[in-house]
């Protein structure tokens, strides 16, 4: 089982049973978050290196859990949002998470130690602990996922370790009364594992949060179907099963990356399959979600569309990312922000005119002409002067998304719906598209799903005047054109605070174009732009 260090005699806690416990946490303040949070692991790693009897310290320990529970939700709210790789401070911030459920886990560990040793008062209680320590070891895995960040290969070791221990005791099937759990239901260890294993298998889809809580309690329900065995059968037409090491330091892989082994084990999936499959036929024929056991929160078509993508990714062949499965793939350029992309496009960096007092004609020609004054930095290389592209590998590159993932470890950080432009030297195409998946390898590289917008990107200046609390003045921006066999309207990139219906604004196009618009309504909208329609103004 998993070491931990020896008690010592000289540890001093707050608390030293069930109900000094419980009148500590009586007077606990949550109204300072980063306090309260490093009291808490303060407080628990001293109850772990504190001598005390198992049964004693199992209840403390349960006394605890709901005030660590509420005191991690607040505190993993501080990396909604942020972008990918984390900055120190937010990396900061997700240790420290990892580190208090890492707290819990060796409270139950020296529990399980306790009875390991022989500890008759923990007789009843070895499939509780047992799954309070899948429970938290767990949870370490997830908080990883909810930053975007893929977990460290120790942190799967203990997982699998703790599940090869319930194994080899024959707990795994156990049923353990969990009253957090967000179904309601008594859980097994087995069923507690399995779902962790498809959860982190499901990150790639791209779910918001809210999926995330969805997919977890739907899995709570469906666990009667999961099967963890040393061997698998499998046909040609059946949904093919999935491949877990125990002595590994990753998640599921499919089939054909499974090894003879000792620890590897293997998940049946056609139970699942089926399950889900039945599931969104009924839903199609007519039931509500309620009737299915999927809850209230989505309605019949989203449910539907959840179970698609969920089947698709635990229940049908695939080709593994690159994340899990580095192979040979194209390479593009990517870069990010309006006027970066204006750059890249234009081949010339994007400057604001100021056409205030200027009376030579040949500036003020160059304003007509480009939108701006020329000076010396359009005579020279982009990367020269700060409009830098990256190197991507392309996993995937379809009409309406795509999926890549950066060659290298360093460069930019970036967040979901921030918008970025792909350029495929080879054809000299470019596509612009807003992120909808983000993910950090354990390397450090990028991966990321883009959201194609539809048509091939012009560089334009953008001119509006005074309205209201807009911005104003010229900005760097891209025209969309029609794409009239799709029947799709021109639209335009605009920079976050700059559209209004109603507004008009002028463009400055390629080949000295000009045209005033008239803004009609938002297409679609990132933390860095917008989209919009227009119709020329009259």
């Amino acid at each position: 089982m998993l070491p931990l260090e020896p008690t010592d005699d000289l540890a001093s806690p707050a608390f030293k049973d069930e109900d000094s416990c419980t009148r500590w946490l009586s007077q606990f303040q949550l109204t300072n978050l980063s306090l309260a949070h490093g009291t808490l692991r303060a407080q628990l790693d001293e109850l772990n290196r504190f001598p005390m009897r198992g049964k004693e310290r199992l209840k403390t320990l349960e006394a605890l859990r709901e005030t660590v529970n509420i005191v991690q939700d607040d505190f993993s709210k501080r990396l909604f949002g942020k972008k990918l790789p984390l900055a120190e401070e937010d990396f900061t911030t997700l240790v420290a998470l990892t580190s208090l459920w890492q707290s819990m886990l060796n409270g139950y560990l020296r529990c399980l130690q306790s009875w390991d040793a022989g500890d008759t008062s923990l007789a009843s209680d070895a499939a509780l602990i047992s799954h309070r320590c899948l429970l938290y070891g767990g949870l370490q895995l997830g908080e990883f996922l909810r930053a975007g960040c893929e977990p460290d290969g120790q942190s799967w070791q203990r997982f699998h370790m703790i599940y090869a221990h319930i194994e080899e005791q024959g707990l795994q099937q156990t049923p353990a009364a969990d009253k957090f759990n967000r179904a309601g239901r008594t859980v097994t260890c087995l069923m507690l594992y399995v779902k962790t294993l498809l959860l982190h298998r499901a990150r790639l889809l791209g779910l918001t949060r809210a999926q995330w809580q969805i997919a977890d309690r739907w899995l709570d329900y469906w666990g009667d179907t999961f099967t963890v065995e040393p061997n698998c059968s499998m046909t040609r037409e059946d949904a093919p099963p999935l491949a877990v090491d125990l002595a590994g330091s990753r998640g599921l892989v499919p089939i054909h990356r499974a090894t003879a082994a000792p620890g590897m084990r293997f998940l049946a999936m056609v139970p699942l399959s089926k399950l889900i499959r039945v599931k969104a036929i009924l839903l199609q024929q007519g039931q509500a979600p309620r009737q299915n056991e999927l809850g209230d929160e989505l309605n019949s078509d989203e449910c539907i569309e959840l179970l698609n993508r969920l089947h698709s990714c635990w229940c049908e062949q695939r080709a593994e990312s690159l994340l899990d499965e580095p192979r040979d793939a194209p390479v593009v350029e990517l870069c990010f922000g309006l006027e970066n992309i204006y750059a890249h496009i234009s081949r010339k960096p994007f400057k604001a005119p100021n056409i205030v007092g200027i009376a030579d004609k040949e500036i003020q020609k160059q304003i007509e002409t480009f939108g701006r004054v020329l000076d010396q930095t359009d005579r020279h290389n982009l990367l020269e002067v700060g409009f830098l592209s990256e190197p991507w590998l392309v996993e995937d590159d379809g009409l309406l998304q795509g999926r890549l993932l950066r060659k290298l470890n360093t460069g930019e950080r970036l967040g979901m719906n921030q918008i970025v432009c792909v350029h495929n030297p080879e054809t000299k195409a470019y596509k612009v598209g807003m992120i909808s998946l983000i993910s950090v390898a354990r390397s450090g590289q990028l991966y990321i799903g883009v959201r194609y917008l539809p048509g091939s990107p012009q560089a334009m200046i953008v001119r509006g005047n005074s309205w209201g609390n807009l911005v104003s003045g010229a900005a760097a921006a891209l025209m969309l054109p029609e794409m009239p066999r799709l029947r799709i309207p021109a639209s335009i990139v605009l920079p976050r605070d700059w559209f209004q219906a109603g507004r008009r604004i002028d463009l400055a196009l390629k080949d000295n174009q000009k045209l005033s618009v008239i803004l009609g309504f938002s297409v679609d909208k990132g933390n860095d732009f917008e989209r919009v329609s227009f119709t020329p103004a009259a």
